[in-house]
């Protein structure tokens, strides 16, 4: 991708959205450590939010080091060569962005020019993708909750960064179309040969890290006792927290996706409420009619699950498709948490169920529900579009599983046979907080005490 330098300046309402829209996205992955981190057990929530924590450092200096260049810099071979893959040399270090100034609008700055694509410098655009490498790499952790070393997560985040999620983001995300005078004429397969529509992640965010999540569980095994041993949420308040923080933060990953404070961003923000307030609804429905009550952690996973699903087609819907969509994924996405214990795969904090699943749901079911009326301006076969853009959908969706699917399992296979991915069975008895980080996050009362408080929280720290 080309950024030109222009003789005018950024606008300023895109430029405030945008730099809004980064700090929202970027919010998302502290929610997403509450939310992952009251999931777990008491002895491991400091270490589950450690592995956001520690992928906000280490996705922060890959970025900007190669990620950005190898998910937008022009094609490394050229091109007419298939846009696999950006040059990492190209914006290496964001050489070439972080330069120039405005030109003031009474010319009493000098004409020295700052890169914009489109509306907006590139240097918000770098910071807004930024904040997508970094939650879809903390995603992946949700699966290997309880026992994976911390030293091996580190490892791991380095290399899935740069070898799976940095080209992922080349093939799908092309905002070429969107943004007048700005030519991406060698990136992003999917999004330009393919033509699947996927506005802000669906494939590369969340069909991602949930394969990724997927393949990680098989290889480190299942927890010790699991799933006989009930290991319950040890703090639901944390989880719902999170919740409410990631659909907070979501605004600016959807909306955000727009790059501007137009109508597409307008529109995008109604079509992800009224999904997401249609998933919790519809996984609500499912437990009630299922196990006869509705439960706090199933209201913040079905939001998580509606957020998941409009990702990839806030912009291709209109309300009505927004709201199919929405009960489609909390339906499903309620009843596939519990493949994990069908099919023998310990996914912690079902990852698979949510971000895998809803993932594909939200991207196949553009093929279904996309409106011309809409921005994204295709029709979908319930639209009269017949199947074209349900097997394009297919492709990109099964391109990135499949891809994802197999690097990951390279990249886990060569850390469990060096440094090794699964903390030793002390460690897991003794909980990865302790023996990882030498921290707990509560100290218990002692047993003798006669507080109706401290017995409690003993009796929570035995349980966990």
């Amino acid at each position: 991708m080309a950024f030109p330098t222009m003789d005018v300046a950024p606008d300023t309402g895109d430029t405030a959205w945008m730099l809004a829209s980064a700090a929202l996205v970027l919010l998302m992955t502290p929610g997403l450590a509450f939310f992952y981190g009251g999931m777990t057990r008491a002895k491991n929530v400091l270490n589950m939010i450690m592995m956001s924590v520690i992928s906000m450092g280490i996705v922060t200096v890959l970025w900007v080091l190669y990620g950005f260049s190898l998910a937008f810099g022009n094609d490394i071979w050229g091109t007419g060569s298939g846009g696999l893959l950006g040059d990492p040399g190209q914006y290496f270090g964001l050489k070439g962005l972080i330069s120039g100034n405005y030109v003031a609008p009474d010319g009493s700055t000098p004409a020295t020019f700052i890169p914009l694509f489109g509306t907006i410098p590139a240097t918000v655009f770098v910071a807004f993708q930024l904040m997508f490498a970094i939650i879809t790499v903390a995603l992946v952790s949700g699966a290997v909750a309880d026992r994976m070393k911390f030293s091996a997560w580190v490892v791991f985040t380095i290399l899935w960064s740069t070898i799976v999620y940095f080209p992922v983001a080349h093939w799908v995300f092309d905002f070429s179309a969107a943004n007048a005078g700005i030519t991406n004429e060698v990136g992003g397969w999917i999004a330009n040969n393919v033509k699947a529509i996927d506005f802000a992640g669906g494939t590369a965010v969340h069909i991602n890290a949930g394969v990724a999540g997927l393949v990680l569980a098989i290889l480190l095994g299942k927890r010790r006792g699991w799933p006989r041993t009930p290991m319950r949420p040890h703090n639901l308040p944390f989880v719902m927290l999170g919740a409410g923080l990631l659909w907070f933060g979501w605004y600016g990953f959807n909306a955000g996706s727009a790059v501007s404070s137009g109508g597409a961003a307008g529109s995008t923000f109604i079509t992800t409420t009224v999904a997401t307030a249609a998933a919790m609804l519809a996984w609500l429905v499912v437990e009630v009619v299922r196990d006869g009550h509705a439960t706090s952690l199933g209201g913040a996973s079905g939001i998580v699950a509606g957020l998941v699903a409009i990702t990839p087609s806030c912009s291709s819907v209109n309300v009505l498709g927004a709201l199919a969509i929405g009960v489609v994924a909390g339906v499903v996405c309620a009843l596939a948490v519990g493949l994990k214990y069908k099919l023998g795969f310990d996914d912690s904090l079902d990852v698979v169920g949510v971000h895998l699943v809803g993932g594909i749901i939200g991207t196949l079911l553009v093929g279904f529900f996309a409106t011309a009326t809409a921005p994204a301006a295709v029709d979908g076969l319930f639209y009269g579009g017949g199947w074209d853009q349900l097997w394009r959908q297919a492709v990109g969706a099964g391109s990135v599983l499949a891809y994802s699917g197999v690097a990951t399992a390279i990249i886990g296979l060569a850390i469990k046979f060096t440094i090794g991915l699964r903390a030793d069975p002390e460690d897991e008895a003794e909980g990865l907080d302790e023996s990882q980080h030498a921290e707990t996050a509560y100290d218990f009362a002692a047993i003798g005490s006669t507080s109706a408080f401290s017995q409690s929280a003993v009796a929570v720290g035995k349980e966990a």
